[in-house]
C-alpha cells in the first residue's frame, strides 16, 4: 500500500519507511513526547518497537503512517488508521511533533493535511481523535482544526477526550433538479429508489415532489417550461446521478427489485464492475431516460472508470 504525499507550506509528510528508524526514534528520545502515553519511547527499544506496530500496520486504501518532514529533516509522524479504541474501528488520527519544534504551528500544519486528506480526498464521513484529558496543547490544536468534543473515556490505558471531525457543509450539494415529461412516472421510479436509500419526502406541488437526505434534496418537476418531451443521457448535460449504497449485497438487491418500478438494467453483460474491477455498481435507466448508478460503499474507496 502506497500512501500520498502530503505537502503544506513548511512540510511534507510522506509514508513511514524502514529507512525513517533511526530518525523517528530520535524523534521520540526526549522523555517529554512520551508525557501522555503509556509507555516510555525515550527508551530507544521502545521506540524502535513502535515503528515496527507502524510498519507492519495495514488498513484501507489511503490510510496508514506518514513522517512529517521539514526542509528535509524527520521532526514527527502522524497517521489516520482504522482505531483499535474506538467501535467499529473508525478512522483515527495522530499528530506528534518532536519537543524541539513545539510552538511553532507544525502539528497543527501536519494535522490539517491528514484531516483533509482524510474528509476530502477520502471522502471518510468522520475522523475521530482520541487526546489525553491532560494534554491541554494537543487539545488546542485538535480545537483550531475544527474537532468537536464529544465526551471522554478510558483508552490507551488513561483517560482521554473522544473527538470527531466533520465535513464542512461548503462546496457540498445542496440540491439536483430533474425536469421531468411525466411527474407521475419519475415518482414510481425516482420515488421508490430514493425511498429505499433512506431519503424522506420533502416538498410537494402540482408540478414536483422532492426528496432529502441531510441536508441534500432532489426535485423531480414537470414544469410548463420544459422545451422537449425527451432526456437524452447523451447529450450535454446530466448523464446520470451516482449514490452510495452501504453494501454490495443491497445493490445486488436493489438492481434484482428495480425493474418492478420502473427501472432497467444497463451494461449487465459487466455487472457488477461495468465502472471497473474495483468498483461495484449497478446502473439503471428509467422510462424517462435518465441513469442512476448505485455505488457500493464497502471495500476500498475507488473511483470508477466511465461506463457510457
Amino acid at each position: 500500500m502506497t500512501l500520498p504525499a502530503l505537502t503544506t507550506a513548511r512540510l511534507v509528510l510522506r509514508q513511514l519507511v524502514e529507512a525513517d528508524r533511526e530518525a523517528v526514534v530520535k524523534v521520540f528520545s526526549d522523555p517529554e513526547m512520551s508525557r501522555f502515553f503509556a509507555a516510555d519511547f525515550s527508551d530507544p527499544a521502545a521506540a524502535s518497537a513502535m515503528v515496527d506496530r507502524r510498519l507492519s500496520s495495514r488498513g484501507p486504501a489511503g490510510q496508514g503512517h506518514w513522517v512529517i518532514e521539514r526542509d528535509g529533516e524527520v521532526v514527527g509522524v502522524a497517521h489516520l488508521r482504522p482505531s483499535g479504541e474506538l467501535p467499529g474501528g473508525v478512522p483515527e488520527l495522530g499528530y506528534y511533533v518532536a519537543s524541539a519544534h513545539a510552538g511553532q504551528g507544525l502539528a497543527t500544519e501536519a494535522a490539517r493535511a491528514v484531516l483533509d486528506h482524510g474528509l476530502h480526498a477520502l471522502g471518510l464521513p468522520a475522523v475521530w481523535a482520541l487526546v489525553h484529558e491532560n494534554n491541554a496543547a494537543s487539545r488546542k490544536v485538535a480545537t483550531r482544526l475544527g474537532f468537536l468534543d464529544v465526551g471522554s473515556g478510558i483508552h490507551y490505558g488513561d483517560l482521554h477526550r473522544v473527538l470527531v471531525a466533520l465535513p464542512a457543509v461548503h462546496g457540498r450539494p445542496h440540491h439536483v433538479e430533474l425536469w421531468v415529461p411525466d411527474l407521475a412516472e419519475a415518482e414510481r421510479s425516482w420515488g421508490w429508489l430514493l425511498g429505499e436509500l433512506g431519503w424522506s419526502e420533502f416538498q410537494r406541488w402540482a408540478a414536483g415532489v422532492s426528496w432529502r437526505l441531510g441536508g441534500t434534496y432532489v426535485v423531480v418537476e414537470a414544469s410548463p417550461a420544459l422545451s422537449v418531451p425527451e432526456h437524452d443521457r447523451m447529450r450535454p448535460g446530466l448523464n446520470h446521478l451516482a449514490l452510495h449504497v452501504a453494501t454490495r449485497a443491497q445493490v445486488d438487491d436493489l438492481a434484482a427489485r428495480a425493474a418492478e418500478h420502473g427501472w432497467r438494467p444497463l451494461f449487465t453483460d459487466r455487472y457488477p464492475h461495468a465502472g471497473g474491477p474495483a468498483h461495484y455498481a449497478a446502473y439503471l435507466e428509467n422510462e424517462a431516460g435518465f441513469e442512476v448508478e448505485l455505488v457500493a460503499v464497502e471495500g476500498p474507496r475507488q473511483e470508477n472508470a466511465p461506463a457510457e
